[in-house]
């Protein structure tokens, strides 16, 4: 189904139209563990996925290329496979679901792919892609479940092993498990010791749950903010390999993703996806065991995020990491009392950015008020230390 030749084949007919991604060693993700970045966000497209689609079109026959290419994509591939399609001089037609990000849906137009919006999630999408292989005589090319998909996204753990050769432990996500089914075949060719961890988002554990069954398993929905690993059913070649090469698969929250996003950004100055920051979220979250004082490799698989979404991403990632809280304080009606709150809010170091006054709340007196107040924070041991000096003013603080 799939050798390491053939990984080492798809590198070399990549080595013109990919980037060989950097190794970035970021210090200061988790504490007593060397952490580095594996940046396939800034991959061309954004996006890992222009390695397998590009590699799959590579072995199409001039008959099947001479029809036209069809793929079914939350995005990502969609990009993926349009520049493949318009590199190699052969037309692409891309099914996407009707949710996928404005930005990507775009983006693979510009690539130059026509684009059919399918209702539903990635799952409808792939089922409208059959449906228009089988009547116009397109050749599907699979997000994942395909041996020449898979030897192209196993690139990058060719790559690993070359800039990282001492790596412990590799972290990489898993949607429908093409990309983790190459990472890890590659690297465990090259060095059987080192660990391979999955990681899903909690709201599609799809493989998570195949595997944890003994058998392939069609989720009854999906729901993330990681749009690009919603996807309800795993491939059997990829479960048949990730059951074979991964040593173990974890999930994520969406609060834990969002706070693993604002991480990249502020930290590493990197822009990641939902789906490219689940690894970073899982070793945040010390979801993947035995990693003190290991070298640990967290690829960042994409950075294609909608910008209107990134903006509730930061804000919940504040949230999640104590940046910023929301505190209530009951008030006796009278003048001075905001003036007490603000004054001692800015002598512990924290900045107001709104206030609402309440005195409409039919459970409190009628001469009292709720002041609900947002401020920014450096973490929750600054919340804990402003709240008790509310307190200690004699200030009523509903937690």
């Amino acid at each position: 189904m799939i050798t390491l030749d053939r990984v080492y084949k798809a590198s070399r007919v990549l080595k013109e139209i990919i980037r060989e991604t950097d190794m970035i060693y970021a210090p200061n993700l988790r504490k007593g563990t060397k952490v580095y970045l594996k940046t396939e966000n800034l991959q061309v497209t954004g996006s890992f996925k222009i390695r397998g689609s590009y590699f799959k079109i590579s072995q199409l026959t001039d008959e099947e290329k001479s029809h036209g290419v069809i793929a079914a994509s939350a995005g990502n591939h969609a990009q993926g496979v349009a520049l493949a399609a318009t590199k190699s001089g052969i037309k692409s037609l891309i099914c996407l679901p009707a949710g996928a990000p404005i930005s990507k849906v775009e983006a693979t137009k510009r690539f130059g792919a026509e684009v059919c919006m399918v209702e539903g999630v990635f799952d409808d999408a792939y089922n409208k892609a059959l449906e228009l292989r089988d009547e116009k005589g397109y050749s599907f090319i699979h997000p994942f479940n395909d041996p020449d998909v898979i030897a192209g996204q196993g690139t990058i753990g060719l790559e690993i092993m070359e800039q990282l050769p001492n790596a412990d432990v590799v972290v990489v996500p898993i949607g429908g498990g093409g990309l983790i089914a190459g990472v890890a075949f590659a690297i465990k060719q090259i060095n059987p010791k080192c660990l391979v961890y999955g990681v899903q988002a909690q709201g599609a554990p799809s493989m998570q749950q195949s595997v944890n069954d003994g058998k392939i398993e069609t989720l009854e929905k999906v729901q993330t903010i990681a749009d690009g690993i919603a996807v309800k059913t795993p491939g059997d070649l990829t479960f048949e390999l990730v059951n074979k090469y991964v040593d173990g698969i974890v999930t994520v929250s969406d609060d834990e993703i969002a706070l693993a996003i604002l991480t990249l950004l502020e930290q590493q100055k990197l822009i990641a996806e939902g789906a490219g920051a689940v690894p970073v979220a899982a070793v945040l979250a010390g979801k993947i065991p035995d990693i003190d004082g290991k070298n640990v490799c967290c690829l960042v698989s994409g950075g294609n995020i909608d910008v209107t979404i990134l903006s509730r991403v930061i804000e919940r990632g504040l949230k999640m990491s104590g940046r910023t809280a929301h505190i209530t304080i009951a008030l006796s009606d009278k003048p001075g009392q905001l003036s007490g709150v603000s004054k001692i809010i800015a002598e512990t170091g924290a900045n107001v950015t709104s206030i609402n006054y309440d005195s409409t709340d039919l459970d409190m007196n009628i001469t009292d008020c709720y002041l609900k107040i947002t401020v920014e924070t450096r973490d929750y041991a600054h919340i804990v230390a402003i709240k008790q000096a509310l307190k200690d003013a004699g200030f009523e603080v509903c937690d």
